[in-house]
């Protein structure tokens, strides 16, 4: 029996987190969840979109799931997201771009994974206004040795372990030239280590570029905050969509995993939003607390579902959609 954490989120996120629940149990992992609220519900409730509880929660099973939360523009609420990053030091955010078959996209047989610094750099929240008139405003990067060493192990270590063969490290070190050359001075430090990995560095805006040419060229890739936030998402785009896109946050004492895509208020209680990403999230979770073979269960059934076409949401069917809830459905079924 594994205990985790789990905040099912806003918008779409309560509905979205069920069909992630019934699948791990119908993969046959015991989980216990502990349910907590964040963001919207919990400002309606606590006053507050992170409560003490949630901490507590993910502080006790060191694991949890996410659905998308909100954070109401300008209104004085910290993103939680973030929090949570900070809270628990979730330094490296992993976010793998698969293609599947039966989903519309520009490519085929991409299979590549974005590894991005979590905690640093111009999300460090280092900003503020340099005159009374509010107007100009200053963001400070930062980047430290000892959090761009790892980050950067950490992507060598993944590649390794997960029989990947090449490491591209992104930066902007001909211009940024003291925080990005510090994170591309120490990633070729590192490559050293790793001899049995082939290497090299791209300048983020060539990487968005070869990335949109040919992204079969590419393996894992390794970053600063901002331009992982960015090549993330564009990852996700070449394969069809935030709807596939599953996303875990790893630190040393916890890890959260998520649908990274938004909470779709708009659609909200209409049972039909495309649950993938939670599902495939799911699976990260279950190789993070070791169950791989439930984990490529999920993974082959959530293919096959995709692959066939015919029980899938709108996004990825629009001429004859099936709702949330039936996509779960046949999820479970392709699980026997």
């Amino acid at each position: 029996m594994h205990t985790v954490t789990l905040i099912p989120g806003d918008g779409i996120g309560p509905s979205i987190a069920e069909v992630a629940i019934r699948v791990i149990a119908a993969a046959g992992v015991a989980v216990e969840w502990d349910r907590v609220e964040a963001g919207m519900a919990a400002i309606d409730r606590y006053k507050d979109p992170l409560p003490q509880q949630v901490i507590d929660s993910i502080r006790r099973t060191r694991v949890a799931l996410k659905g998308p939360l909100t954070t109401p523009i300008g209104s004085g609420f910290r993103s939680v997201n973030v929090a949570l990053r900070k809270e628990f030091d979730l330094y490296s955010n992993v976010r793998p771009a698969r293609s599947f078959e039966g989903v519309p996209s520009r490519y085929r047989e991409i299979d590549l994974v974005i590894v991005r610094e979590n905690t640093e750099e111009f999300y460090a929240g280092i900003e503020h206004f340099i005159d009374p008139a509010r107007s100009a405003a200053e963001t400070i990067g930062i980047v430290t040795r000892s959090g761009s060493e790892r980050i950067i192990r950490y992507a060598y270590e993944y590649a390794r372990k997960h029989g990947r063969r090449k490491v591209t490290t992104v930066h902007k070190a001909n211009i940024l030239k003291y925080t990005s050359g510090l994170f591309l001075e120490v990633a070729r430090g590192i490559a050293a280590e790793y001899p049995d990995i082939t290497s090299n560095d791209r300048i983020i805006d060539n990487m968005a570029m070869q990335m949109v040419i040919d992204p079969h060229q590419f393996d894992v890739v390794v970053t600063t905050n901002l331009f992982g936030d960015i090549l993330s998402d564009l990852a996700s785009g070449l394969v069809g969509g935030l709807g596939l896109a599953p996303g875990a946050n790893i630190g040393y004492n916890a890890a959260i995993f998520e649908a990274v895509h938004g909470s779709a208020p708009d659609i909200a209680g209409k049972n039909v939003a495309n649950p993938s990403a939670i599902v495939l999230a799911g699976a990260l979770m279950l190789r993070h607390l070791g169950e791989p073979a439930a984990a490529e269960r999920i993974e082959r059934a959530v293919a096959a579902v995709l692959k066939e076409g015919k029980f899938v949401t709108r996004d990825i069917n629009p001429g004859a959609p099936v709702g949330t809830t039936e996509m779960g459905d046949e999820i479970i079924r392709k699980l026997a």
